[in-house]
């Protein structure tokens, strides 16, 4: 398995002959997932198998104390190796170990092997990144960086400092995507999200620092400024085998059709998501423009914000390069390679539409790596839903692992999986 980490462009050789898997980045504005319910098993798309989900009997509390059954590629195998109520973001260590972010107790956890806590009383932290022995973390409110030593995260130091959350003066608590990731290039620059405030907040693109951004931090430190801006909540950040910035993110709500109408008909497909490489001063539209059709797609008008084109020329915007289907909150992103018929490619935990007639249903997406750029979205980890929408997990991240395996975390279900061919 091979597996591309933001500190160096070069594919690193992990494994040989094994596999390797990765609307809201935090809870919704308004409404929740379907509540959990015994899995409808449905006939799998060409490729996958329904599987049972192994779960070790000190691991079956609700709702995997029933069977599930999950969708993967036929003849692997997934297990669940944690519990760890609202995990989020995963990261492995130096030395072997997994790490997982828990913004909702601001804790960062080590859940395999062995359970510990590494850090605790943090605000919200979310993204984690390694460069070398470096964790980098990121909380609501800043990016910190720490030296890695014996299993222990040491030597804290601020790289990015008074970033905006819940409890920034001037938002009065209200703040709807606080998490934020990280991840950090060959050069050494910090390369952070910033998410809006909330779905058609225009305010952030002015605000200081400018929210619905990704933004850079230059090598050695210094102030950040924005590298890319229109992206309303970029939580997927990663760096694929080329060197360049990709990011997935969730766009926005109840939007408008071309004729000023908000049709649930409409919404329920529109936007989409996107799923896009970044480039110095790349604008990804929010909240005036809006990626429209298959991709590499379009940009049109947002008929709330920016009717007549004055806001922001949304045609002379570059096309998004991937998307995946309105609603469905793309979250955790990396790179790796996996056996054939895959290959290289992005990983993308998809967490599923809290806010469509149909739900979207979460799932683990992989997106080929071909002549530097991404193919469109297949399911590589499915059958968290059953066919009446309601759910039994909703995965955020997935990241390869030292051992060839590919390790997924569920927020929703409070688990860990082991997918493994």
């Amino acid at each position: 398995m091979r597996v591309w980490a933001a500190r160096s462009a070069t594919a690193v050789i992990v494994a040989a002959a094994v596999a390797a898997v990765a609307a809201c980045g935090t809870q919704p504005e308004t409404g929740s997932p379907p509540s959990p319910s015994a899995s409808t098993i449905q006939r799998p798309p060409a490729g996958l198998a329904s599987v049972l989900l192994q779960v070790p009997e000190q691991f079956a509390q609700a709702p995997l104390d029933e069977p599930r059954h999950a969708l993967i590629p036929a003849g692997w195998s997934i297990e669940v190796i944690a519990r760890v109520p609202k995990a989020r973001m995963a990261a492995f260590a130096p030395d072997g170990a997994l790490l997982v972010s828990v913004p909702a107790t601001g804790q960062v956890l080590t859940v395999h092997p062995g359970r510990q806590t590494l850090l605790d009383g943090l605000e919200q932290p979310h993204g984690l990144f390694f460069a070398g022995s470096t964790l980098y973390v990121a909380e609501s409110n800043r990016i910190d960086a720490y030296d890695y030593v014996d299993g222990r995260a040491v030597n804290r130091r601020t790289v990015a400092g008074d970033l905006p959350d819940a409890k920034s003066p001037d938002l009065h608590g209200a703040y709807a995507h606080a998490l934020k990731s990280v991840v950090v290039g060959s050069d050494g620059a910090v390369y952070f999200s910033i998410g809006s405030t909330g779905n058609i907040s225009a305010e952030d693109r002015t605000a200081t620092p400018p929210r619905a951004t990704i933004m850079r931090v230059p090598p050695g430190g210094g102030p950040a400024a924005p590298f890319a801006t229109g992206v309303r909540n970029g939580t997927g950040l990663a760096f694929a085998p080329d060197g360049a910035l990709w990011t997935a993110v969730n766009n926005r709500d109840d939007v408008a059709d071309p004729q000023g109408r908000v049709r649930q008909d409409y919404v329920d497909d529109h936007p989409p998501e996107t799923v896009a490489k970044l480039t110095p001063g790349r604008e990804l539209g929010w909240p005036y423009c809006n990626p429209d059709g298959a991709p590499p797609a379009g940009f049109i008008r947002d008929m709330q914000t920016n009717a007549d084109g004055s806001k922001l020329d949304c045609a002379a915007l570059t096309p998004a390069e991937q998307t995946v289907g309105a609603h469905s909150a793309p979250l955790g992103m990396s790179f790796a390679e996996l056996p054939e018929p895959y290959g290289a490619g992005a990983l993308v935990g998809v967490h599923g539409s809290w806010n469509r007639r149909s739900p979207q249903a979460p799932e683990v997406s992989f997106f080929g790596w071909r002549a530097g750029t991404l193919g469109p979205q297949q399911t590589l980890v499915g059958g968290f839903q059953s066919a009446d929408g309601a759910r039994w997990g909703r995965p955020v991240a997935a990241v390869a692992g030292p051992d060839g395996a590919v390790y997924v975390t569920d927020d929703y279900a409070g688990a860990v999986y082991r997918l493994a061919p």
